[in-house]
């Protein structure tokens, strides 16, 4: 679905084994204690880069920032070097909706929607999260595109528990969303996440028939990441292939996090309130 996705959707092959039922892993508990710890690696970071983003550092500072930090903890990072990918963080600001290349270029400013997505490879398994950071005093408007944004992520995570359906999160996502007015992005979709850092299933964050609607089950482990416009759902993509921007140059705000699937309900591996 995106440039990630598309690479993403295509992940690095992996060999079958009983857990594995029509292409999603089901993780087993020992692989669930290694999650728990990449993630965590995520988070970590994540917290750190939020405490100490200000005006007049480049997204580059926060790329070698994160690197070292993910390395510190004996691990690599999951993006650099993805698919040719350069940095250890994808960094997008304002119209940027993802995979913005960090760049030493790229000042950061005060009033900023700042993006922020990582990922952690440890002991073969991924971790994978986004925040969206209001760099000092952003507009009522941005304000509010992040509040709902992060909200939308929490109402998807709600509906998570094992018997449930995708189609139950991507609804609670979508309705979210358009109820305050805003636009989701259909081309860029949340993935199984696990030995590979994109893995099925797809998990929309609007209602499709173009998804099957799949069951979740106890052990599963997704990446829910909403993305929101402020204007038009459409993105273009730059020269650089990679970054993608809104058409209408609207602001763009995204969340995401590592989620276990649990028999009565979920748990959140990547949350950053228990770093």
């Amino acid at each position: 679905m995106n440039i990630f996705s598309n690479l993403l959707s295509q992940p690095v092959k992996v060999t079958p084994s009983p857990k594995q039922r029509r292409g999603i892993e089901i993780k087993s508990p020992r692989e669930v204690e290694i999650m728990r710890q990449s993630a965590k690696i995520v988070a970590t970071v994540l917290k750190e880069i939020s405490e100490l983003v200000k005006p007049g550092m480049t997204t580059a500072d926060l790329d070698a920032y994160a690197e070292k930090r993910i390395r510190e903890m004996d691990a690599t990072p999951s993006f650099k070097g993805y698919h040719g990918f350069k940095g250890s963080i994808c960094s997008s600001i304002n119209n940027e909706v993802v995979h913005g290349i960090p760049s030493p270029k790229k000042v950061i400013r005060a009033g900023d929607v700042l993006k922020v997505d990582t990922g952690a490879y440890y002991q073969g398994f991924h971790g994978d999260s986004c925040i969206t950071i209001a760099v000092e005093e952003v507009t009522p408007e941005a304000a509010r595109l992040i509040r709902v944004a992060e909200e939308a992520l929490y109402k998807g995570i709600e509906q998570v528990k094992a018997g449930a359906y995708l189609l139950d999160l991507a609804g609670a996502i979508e309705d979210h969303v358009k109820a305050n007015g805003y636009s989701v992005v259909e081309e860029f979709t949340g993935h199984g996440v696990g030995r590979n850092l994109h893995e099925e299933p797809s998990v929309f964050n609007f209602r499709t028939r173009e998804m099957p609607n799949v069951k979740l089950r106890a052990g599963m482990t997704l990446a829910i990441e909403p993305i929101l416009n402020a204007g038009s759902k459409h993105t273009r993509t730059l020269a650089d292939r990679w970054t993608a921007v809104t058409v209408d140059n609207s602001l763009s705000a995204q969340f995401e996090h590592t989620v276990l699937v649990t028999e009565t309900g979920y748990e959140i591996l990547t949350d950053r309130t228990k770093v």
